[in-house]
């Protein structure tokens, strides 16, 4: 929250200027943790040219989605699996205690991945957050308790790459204000202890075309894998950019500390199916065939971290596997 100089578009020099922002009314969706409150999302645009700010995340995301629709592929399916701790603490109480380990106690007492036990007894939680985001426009799939202690995952149904990166962010907030009334507190830091397991963002995509058919889909064998050629390279690409595009699924400097060996966050380039040590997990089959990119963590920016798959890697389809 505090100003940063350096930047062209935002700076002392411009005095902060303002910008244009323009409603996109698809996004407009009831928020029912709040009383009587909607919520809608907006275009940042220059006050000036009124044109799109080109750094701006959304912007960014819009513009590799119009490179993959000059391409023939109309539609990006995307799904985003968030992990975030929870802490019997309220905000204040852990700013108070200045986030000391000792001084937080976490919502679960031991390791949960998959435990029904531990989990129920964290429903009180979890299912006012499920609750709260059905009722605000986010279908929600599944939640599970995760490996380390506190630790969930809270997954929603995937959608076209743009809404989808709006139901990220809606439902990063959502948690954040609820856990705010509940008197409780989440983090989606990509390590917040060094002794705890990481949380993850791992995103999922498919690539659908005009014929509103998986482009995926083929009769070339990968591996264990039937899939196109377009498949192929744009894993390849994919593969082949990830040094690139590491700024957007770690922004931070704790972000680069959940990358620990044997910690379920990947630390090579490697893809196997239905592997989840491997940083691209390929997953599904038929119309469900998608690759699932396990690198970035639950602090990077949906929509940055979502341009880093689209255009460019699409634009990459000329590669060689």
């Amino acid at each position: 929250m505090v100003p940063i100089p350096g930047f062209a578009y935002a700076n002392w020099e411009r005095g902060f200027g303002d910008f244009h922002m323009v409603v996109d009314w698809n996004s407009l969706r009831h928020v029912s943790w709040q009383e009587r409150t909607a919520m809608v999302l907006c275009d940042i645009h220059d006050n000036k040219t009124h044109e799109l700010v080109s750094v701006a995340p959304r912007s960014v995301l819009r513009k590799q989605i119009d490179a993959a629709n000059a391409m023939g592929y109309p539609t990006i399916y995307s799904a985003t699996e968030l992990e975030y701790y929870q802490y019997e603490a309220s905000y204040r109480e852990a700013h108070a205690r200045n986030y000391q380990q000792k001084l937080l106690r976490p919502s679960g007492d031991y390791m949960e991945d998959y435990h029904i036990l531990q989990t129920s007894r964290e429903e009180k939680y979890t299912s006012v957050f499920r609750r709260h985001l059905k009722a605000s426009g986010i279908p929600t799939e599944n939640s599970k308790g995760e490996c380390g202690i506190g630790q969930h995952e809270l997954n929603v149904r995937y959608a076209d790459i743009l809404p989808m990166a709006d139901r990220h962010l809606v439902y990063k907030q959502c948690l954040k204000e609820v856990a705010d009334q509940l008197g409780m507190s989440v983090t989606f830091m990509a390590k917040p202890f060094t002794d705890a397991t990481g949380s993850g963002c791992h995103i999922h995509m498919s690539v659908f075309g005009a014929d509103g058919k998986n482009a995926f889909v083929g009769n070339e064998q990968l591996g264990p894998v039937k899939c196109s050629m377009l498949f192929q390279h744009f894993l390849a690409g994919w593969m082949k950019y990830t040094p690139d595009f590491m700024v957007f699924y770690a922004p931070t400097i704790n972000s680069y500390k959940r990358f620990v060996s044997s910690s379920w966050a990947p630390t090579r380039l490697a893809w196997s199916y239905d592997n989840r040590t491997a940083g691209f997990r390929v997953v599904g089959s038929g119309q469900s065939l998608r690759i699932e990119c396990r690198i970035p963590g639950a602090d990077a920016n949906p929509y940055l971290g979502m341009s880093a798959r689209c255009g460019l890697t699409l634009a990459s389809t000329n590669l060689h596997v």
